[in-house]
């Protein structure tokens, strides 16, 4: 079962807020970073990306970042934030038109994440977790909450709905439309939370998995220096990592989309005679209306794909349309055998729209533009229950959660 602990938050003045917070570090470049911190001092950019305040080509790991990032969190602290007086819990409400989702926000055990009973579907780069690892070390904080589900509990559900009648602890409207607001749970209804979330049998990160693998070197890396020098000074708790967990049939996931740099020496011709050789190719919409189809863009037309020989439903894996995607079309027609290393797959988030896939191919800056329908989160799951590994870029969890708002100080 997975265990929710309370924190004391290191948390914006109301005031404040709007200006502290700021996208997921790792969903902005650092030119969109310097341009949305653009005269604003109290953005959490400049700690998260404080490359953006430092000369153009600057290393991003260099080590004058993770000092700009320390000397900015300072000063953040000093001018916009507070230190909760009490370990509490959070509830944290992401709304958008008229989608609505509402997580629990706490701190969730670094044990039960090496454990398995945090689960994981993606792989993790040695090189991002090194940045994350050395930026909370530096920090000696988690800034950014790594995004979870679970499956509904109507226990939890109960306490949430009880949570939200309260008045907000902070109120924030993002430039993007989305609303983000959060609600303090302390004292009789605290524990009454913990209890519930104690049936939960598991924990799935959505996104996320480079900020839980770095919290757990960063935990253990504190255990080695405090045996390395037990005088030295008592850090917080470090054991646990933050966190905001979303009942999973609230979440919303949309696609991640693919464009081709070019038809891997292919002629158009040959490229739709190999198509058709393995799907049934009909004029069809940008977005497939199904589990099972595709849409491609090129030469100005939108087409529809379904695979003639569908694959196993049975296998969670090979039964994704990110993987048929893969190995009917990217590999064996393309030659693009590992989309995380090859240079002429480029990813596109859903939430940029077809239109973000048409102006790529369009513009000459890819040959073919792929559409997928979103994966389920029940796949997801399926996927992390089964021990296996989600192929590379297949879901964009929208909306995104943000950093700043709440803090773990390790």
């Amino acid at each position: 079962m997975a265990t929710l602990r309370p924190f004391r938050a290191l948390r914006p003045r109301p005031a404040d807020a709007a200006s502290v917070a700021a996208l997921p570090y790792d969903v902005v470049t650092t030119e969109e970073a310097r341009a949305q911190a653009e005269g604003n001092p109290l953005s959490f950019l400049r700690v998260s990306r404080a490359e953006l305040e430092l000369p153009p080509g600057t290393e991003p790991h260099a080590d004058a970042v993770y000092d700009r990032a320390t000397d900015n969190f300072e000063r953040l602290k000093a001018s916009a934030l507070v230190l909760e007086d009490e370990p509490s819990l959070y509830l944290y409400r992401l709304r958008r038109g008229t989608h609505e989702q509402v997580g629990v926000a706490g701190c969730y055990s670094l044990d039960e994440y090496d454990r398995g009973i945090i689960k994981k579907h993606e792989r993790t780069r040695r090189d991002k977790e090194d940045d994350r690892t050395r930026h909370m070390l530096a920090l000696r904080a988690q800034t950014g909450p790594v995004f979870m589900v679970y499956r509904n509990q109507e226990a939890v559900a109960r306490s949430i709905a009880h949570g939200t009648r309260e008045e907000a602890l902070l109120d924030v409207e993002a430039p993007d439309g989305v609303r983000h607001t959060i609600w303090r749970v302390g004292s009789g209804e605290r524990d009454t939370l913990v209890a519930a979330f104690a049936c939960v049998p598991a924990l799935y990160i959505a996104d996320g998995h480079h900020r839980a693998a770095s919290a757990a070197r960063a935990h253990q890396r504190i255990q080695e220096r405090a045996i390395q020098d037990p005088s030295g000074e008592t850090a917080a708790d470090s054991s646990t990592m933050l966190g905001v967990a979303f009942p999973h049939d609230e979440t919303r996931i949309l696609p991640y989309n693919r464009a081709v740099a070019d038809l891997g020496g292919l002629t158009t011709a040959q490229f739709y005679a190999s198509l058709r050789a393995r799907f049934d190719v009909a004029p069809g919409p940008a977005s497939p209306a199904r589990r099972g189809e595709m849409a491609m863009y090129t030469n100005k037309t939108w087409l529809s794909l379904r695979p003639l020989a569908p694959p196993d439903r049975a296998d969670p894996i090979r039964s994704l349309d990110v993987s048929v995607l893969q190995e009917q079309v990217l590999e064996p027609l393309l030659g693009i055998g590992d989309i995380r290393t090859d240079p002429r797959i480029e990813f596109v988030g859903g939430i940029r729209g077809a239109a973000e896939l048409e102006r790529l191919v369009d513009s000459g800056r890819a040959a073919a533009a792929f559409s997928l329908y979103p994966v389920a989160i029940e796949d997801l799951m399926a996927v992390a229950d089964a021990g296996e590994i989600m192929p590379p870029k297949s879901t964009w969890f929208e909306p995104k959660l943000r950093d700043g708002l709440l803090i773990h100080l390790i």
